[in-house]
């Protein structure tokens, strides 16, 4: 997004992401997506040349490293005056409490919860991954759901309605898990079935009923921990939470944000006011925020170099 303060007026480019900082060619992966994005705003743009660039970038947190890697690699690619890297998750936590203490839990075809107290402690809790984390997640949900549904297929468990959900969505149970592992992404496809799950569940099904209420509670944990692992300003901590697995609804988010109040812990549940990308233009223009420390910015020292033209191939990293 190119954001323009003298008439608030936003441009959107939309390109596909990159695996993150921490995977092999991480940062030349990121560097091509930014540039990819970024190019075409500024091209029209025309003469204008923006102040900053924010990035947030997935793997940051844990590759700080990187993190610098790419910071220098946008002052060498972008005309701006300052290039600045943080993870995702903290542009999301920013976007979401617009730029205050708090906990943010992110819930999608992963989980992972941010907390980023008054004094910038910083809590990162999940976010392992679907073969170790991620509990509660889209990946988690829907991963159970097809195990319950091939366990109802083998008589080895209940009866339950996902069995029949699981053969609408993916044909024949029996290379069930070959169409799970199609498109090289398993714990992507294997998302797609949780709002089967949640239908199931809300419809009355005892098996789908389970695995949600189940994930409710994992989710909450999450939450509840990053809590525990920071600084208020001694007021209740504000609690949000965001990502595509809220659109399941009441089923799921009715437990969780039941099992986050009922904790006896101050907090205060509150709607998130932006997303990740209102978090990053925030976090460009206030250094003054408790997410400071988790920013790597650094300021141009020479003149920036013209912006490449449609023809020119993207620098080599």
């Amino acid at each position: 997004m190119l954001w323009n303060p003298a008439d608030a007026s936003r441009a959107v480019s939309s390109v596909a992401g990159a695996p993150g900082l921490a995977a092999p060619d991480g940062v030349a992966a990121a560097r091509a997506a930014v540039r990819a994005a970024v190019e075409p705003l500024l091209r029209e743009a025309g003469a204008t040349r923006p102040e900053s660039v924010l990035v947030g970038a997935a793997g940051a947190a844990s590759a700080p490293t990187a993190a610098r890697a790419l910071v220098g690699a946008l002052l060498e690619d972008l005309p701006v005056q300052e290039a600045a890297v943080t993870s995702d998750a903290v542009t999301a936590h920013a976007g979401a409490l617009g730029g205050r203490a708090g906990v943010v839990l992110a819930i999608g075809t992963g989980a992972v919860a941010v907390g980023i107290g008054a004094d910038g402690s910083y809590a990162r809790v999940d976010g392992w991954g679907p073969l170790l984390g991620d509990d509660g997640s889209g990946a988690r949900i829907g991963t159970a759901g097809l195990r319950a549904a091939l366990r109802a297929h083998d008589g080895r468990g209940p009866a339950t309605a996902l069995l029949d959900a699981a053969v609408a969505l993916f044909g024949d149970p029996e290379r069930l898990p070959a169409s799970v592992g199609r498109d090289g992404n398993p714990a992507r496809t294997a998302a797609s079935f949780a709002p089967e799950v949640a239908r199931a569940a809300d419809a009355g099904d005892a098996v789908a009923s389970a695995i949600v209420r189940d994930a409710a509670a994992d989710l909450a944990e999450t939450a509840l921990a990053a809590a525990r692992r920071i600084t208020s300003d001694g007021g209740p901590l504000p609690v949000a939470v965001t990502g595509g697995l809220t659109g399941l609804g009441p089923v799921l988010m009715a437990p969780l944000t039941a099992r986050i109040s009922g904790r006896g812990l101050p907090l205060r549940l509150r709607s998130a006011l932006g997303d990740p990308l209102d978090g990053a233009r925030l976090l460009a223009l206030d250094r003054t925020t408790p997410h400071a420390s988790l920013v790597v910015r650094v300021r141009r020292t020479t003149p920036p170099t013209p912006l490449p033209t449609p023809a020119t191939p993207p620098a080599s990293v």
